[in-house]
C-alpha cells in the first residue's frame, strides 16, 4: 500500500497552464503519475501537454473522474482554489503555493469542517513539497529519482530535509512507502499527528521518520499520539537547536512563541514519550537503518 496516492490515482493540476504548473505537471507525468487534465479559468476546452483544460474543478471531476488535485495557483487565489477542489469532490489535495495569507487558511479550515468527516477532503500544505509514493505516483515538486520504494514513511514540514532523508536512505539501500510534506506555515491542512495515523494504518509502512522544526505544538502532539496509539517505531529529527527566540527561521511557522516550542524542549518531550531521536540531519538515514536492523 501507499498512503494518499498510487499508480491508479487520477490527478488534475490547478493552475495547469502557468509556467510553474506546466513544468511540474510534465515532471509528474514523466514520473508515471496519472495526470488526467488541469484547470485554468478562461482556458476551458483547450488542450495542454496533450491533456484537456477545464474552467472549473467541478467540470474536471465530472469529465475525468479525478480524485486528487495539486495547487499551483498564486497566493491571493489559492484558498479559493482549495475550497473549489473540496466542493467538487476531490478526495486529496496538495497545496504547493507559498505565501497564502493566514486568514485565508483559517477560512479554508472552517470550510472543510462543514463536510462530514468521511466526505472531507484531505489537504496537505500549503507551502509544501507535496507527496510521493515511490515507483507509483508523485504529486509534488520533489526530485523523484532520489526516492526508492520501500517501507519507511516520512512526514515533514521541510521539503529539503525530506529530500535529504530520502537521499541518505537510498544510499543505504532503504526505501520509502510514502513521503508527505505538510508544509511550514502556521496553519496547514494536515498535522504530523494526522499523517502518523495514516502510516500506522498502512500495512506496508514499518517505521516512520518525522521531520520537525521549532515553532508550534504539532510535533509534541504527534509524540503523545504515538505513545498512546502507535505500535510502529517513530523517529524524529527536530531542526532549529540554535534558533533564537522570537525570530522567524525560514518557514512562517518556525518561530518560538512558548516554552515548549524550541527544538531542545521538543526533543526532551519526545524522548520522554518514547520517540527515537535523531540529533543531526546528517544522521537521519543511519538512524532509520539502526532501527530497521533491530526489527
Amino acid at each position: 500500500m501507499a498512503i494518499f496516492i498510487n499508480e491508479t490515482t487520477r490527478i488534475i493540476v490547478q493552475g495547469f497552464t502557468g509556467k510553474i504548473g506546466t513544468f511540474h505537471a510534465q515532471d509528474m507525468i514523466n514520473y508515471g503519475s496519472l495526470v488526467v487534465g488541469g484547470v485554468t479559468p478562461g482556458k476551458g476546452g483547450q488542450t495542454h501537454l496533450d491533456l484537456p483544460v477545464f474552467n472549473t474543478v467541478k467540470e474536471a471531476v465530472q469529465q475525468t473522474e479525478a480524485e486528487a488535485s495539486i495547487i499551483f495557483v498564486p497566493p491571493a487565489f489559492a484558498a479559493d482554489s482549495i475550497m473549489e477542489a473540496a466542493d467538487a469532490g476531490i478526495k486529496y489535495c496538495v497545496a504547493i503555493t507559498d505565501g497564502i495569507p493566514t486568514q485565508d487558511m483559517m477560512t479554508v479550515k472552517n470550510f472543510l469542517r462543514r463536510f462530514p468527516e468521511d466526505q472531507r477532503m484531505i489537504l496537505t500544505g500549503p507551502n509544501c513539497a507535496g507527496t510521493i509514493s515511490p515507483g507509483r505516483a508523485m504529486l509534488g515538486i520533489m526530485p523523484g529519482h532520489i526516492y526508492m520504494q520501500g517501507n519507511v514513511g516520512i512526514v515533514g514540514r521541510s521539503g529539503t530535509l525530506g529530500y535529504e532523508a530520502a537521499d541518505q536512505m537510498k544510499r543505504l539501500g532503504i526505501g520509502i512507502s510514502s513521503s508527505v510534506g505538510i508544509g511550514g506555515d502556521p496553519i496547514n491542512g494536515s498535522s504530523h499527528r494526522d499523517i502518523l495515523e495514516k502510516f500506522e494504518q498502512d500495512d506496508e509502512t514499518k517505521v516512520i521518520l518525522m521531520i520537525g522544526e521549532i515553532g508550534g505544538p504539532q510535533e509534541v502532539e504527534a509524540g503523545f499520539y504515538a505513545q498512546a496509539h502507535m505500535k510502529k517505531p517513530v523517529i524524529a529529527y527536530i531542526a532549529g537547536l540554535t534558533a533564537p527566540e522570537g525570530r522567524r527561521m525560514g518557514h512562517a511557522g518556525a518561530i518560538i512563541s512558548s516554552a515548549e516550542e524550541g527544538a531542545a524542549e521538543k526533543v526532551a518531550i519526545l524522548r520522554e514519550l518514547g520517540v527515537i531521536i535523531c540529533h543531526t540531519p546528517a544522521a537521519m538515514g543511519e538512524t532509520v537503518a539502526a532501527v530497521l536492523a533491530k526489527m
